[in-house]
Order: structure tokens, then sequence, then C-alpha cells
């Protein structure tokens, strides 16, 4: 996706869309803040570092869905459980992760969670489709299609999405994220952006 004209279109309809659904989705975002606030206190957002475009690292914002010690606890629970440990290396997921607080469930089953990526989108960050976001250590995994990966800015929704997410494995993910890049057009974003809703209702592959 290097061709500039095409580049300043998908651009374009990021800031657009991004502006309009954080204008749209303003008192969501207020609700959501306040039920993290009085139910699990602060912090209310998170930043976690993601590779986007060329390989440069972001934080990517999220409405937090875990414990405020998630690293120890993710620690401990796979240490007792061998099983989690071959999940958890296996895809970076678990389904039955201890760190994820009954709020945080919520959002992650609605994808509400991903909202304040927007505010990443409008910053030139990410996009509103393409690859969702990695970490550094997900980059191996893709191998030589690392660089469609870092060919353009990742997505707040993708074909992944639109697949099962979770019940798709990680190998058959890259395969979708390289076949994104190599065939993008703006109508294949609309019609991603077209799937992502029935998608989300059903919560497929949400964990």
């Amino acid at each position: 996706m290097r061709d500039p004209a095409r580049s300043r279109t998908k651009r374009t309809m990021d800031v657009v869309l991004s502006l309009a659904a954080l204008v749209a989705l303003s008192v969501i975002f207020l609700i959501i803040a306040a039920a993290i606030a009085v139910l699990e206190g602060r912090p209310i957002l998170i930043r976690h570092k993601r590779i986007g475009k060329d390989g440069v690292a972001f934080d990517c914002l999220k409405f937090r869905t875990m414990v405020t010690d998630a690293d120890v606890a993710l620690t401990r629970h796979l240490a007792a459980n061998p099983e989690a440990m071959l999940e958890w290396h296996a895809t970076h997921k678990l389904r039955d992760d201890p760190r994820i607080t009954p709020i945080g469930k919520v959002l992650r089953e609605t994808s509400l969670d991903e909202l304040p990526q927007f505010v990443n989108i409008l910053r030139g960050e990410m996009s509103l489709v393409g690859p969702r976001p990695i970490v550094a250590a997900e980059m191996p995994r893709y191998g030589a299609a690392a660089a469609d990966y870092m060919a353009v800015r990742p997505g707040l929704t993708g074909l992944w999405q639109c697949s099962g997410r979770n019940d798709v494995s990680y190998d058959q993910r890259v395969q979708l994220d390289k076949q994104y890049v190599r065939t993008w057009s703006t109508w294949q974003d609309v019609l991603i952006m077209a799937k992502t809703v029935p998608a989300v209702v059903r919560s497929r592959g949400v964990y």
C-alpha cells in the first residue's frame, strides 16, 4: 500500500470516521470510565506498547479490563497451570484468564474496551482497518510476513476479527494479515467494517 493517493484516501476516511465515532460515542466513553473508576478504581485507561507502521512502537490505548497487578497474577497462574502455560505460548491468550475483572469481561465480550483506539487512529498510529497491533514478542511469529504487517498502520478491526478472532490459529491470523495488505482496497475496508458489527454482536472468538 505504497501508492500515495490510495494512502491519502485511507487516512482521510480514518480521520473523518474516527472523529464522528468519538463524538457519537462520547456518552458511552463517560459511562464506561465512571464504571471502571467506581468498581475497580484507577487507572481507567491502559497504554500498552505495540508495533506500528514501519516497526515504530506506540502506546495502544484501551479501557482497563485487568487487575492492577496483572503481570504478577499471570506469572502465578502460568506457574501453577501447565496447560495454561502451553496455551499462552501458543496464542498469547488465555480462555480462562485470572487477570480479567468482572467489568473487564463485559467490555471484552462487547469489544468496548477498544474504543479509546479511535484516539490512536486520529494520532496516525492506527487505522480503522488493518492487522491487529501486536507486541514485540509476537513479531518473530510473522516470519517473512513481518514486512507486510509493518507496511501499514495496524487496525481497530480487520480480517482476523471477521474470521473468528481467537478461534483462528495464529498462523491463520498471520496469513489473513498478509492477505489484507496485499489485496487492500477502499471497498475491502468498507466490507470489513460492515462485517465487524455482526462479528462483535456474536462475540465469536472473544476472550
